[in-house]
């Protein structure tokens, strides 16, 4: 085991300029609120949206089933929980009438009164269809009507896909941030 430093952003968006516009979730999808009986589908995606991704390495927790099942529910349990801007997205195959959650995020807001995104993941299978930026404005949205007008997020400087995201969402860096993890060298 040896411990590394990962380079991480902090971003923040000005939730007093309007919002980009949300796209129509495509055929299939449908957005979901946030419910307790959805807990456990929160933490199963955040674990395959995570598990063999670089983010894996910097929070272990999300590399393990349990461990996004414990996070969920600390998550749940914070004094700033917001029921609001915490969404789910469900998939509906059409064919074979299996349905399949595949995009999670939920949202805080921390001491200061600014809103806190959190682990936003869609999962592999569906990266690529615009739900990353539904939950996005969703969660926004809530933040914006509970009277914030900031929100932020940190992001692993390396996750360029997501870093590009969050950029063309209004996101601007605006702290550079590290982040020491244990990694076990093969």
């Amino acid at each position: 085991m040896g411990l590394t430093y990962f380079k991480r952003f902090r971003m923040e968006v000005d939730l007093t300029r309007p919002l980009f516009d949300c796209p129509e979730l495509p055929p299939g999808y449908q957005l979901m609120a946030f419910r307790d009986a959805l807990i456990e589908a929160h933490a199963a995606t955040k674990f395959r949206s995570f598990r063999f991704e670089l983010d894996a390495n910097v929070f272990p927790c999300l590399g393990d089933r349990d461990g996004c099942l414990r996070l969920m529910n600390e998550i749940v349990r914070r004094e700033g929980f917001m029921r609001d801007a915490t969404w789910l997205i469900q998939f509906r195959n059409r064919q074979t009438s299996r349905v399949e959650y595949c995009g999670t995020v939920q949202g805080i807001c921390d001491r200061g009164g600014i809103g806190a995104i959190q682990n936003l993941g869609i999962t592999p299978g569906h990266r690529g269809r615009r739900i990353g930026t539904v939950l996005m404005y969703h969660s926004l949205e809530a933040f914006r009507r509970a009277g914030m007008r900031k929100a932020f997020l940190e992001v692993t400087a390396q996750n360029y896909g997501a870093v590009r995201l969050y950029e063309r969402l209004g996101f601007r860096k605006i702290k550079t941030v590290y982040k020491t993890a244990e990694v076990a060298y093969a």
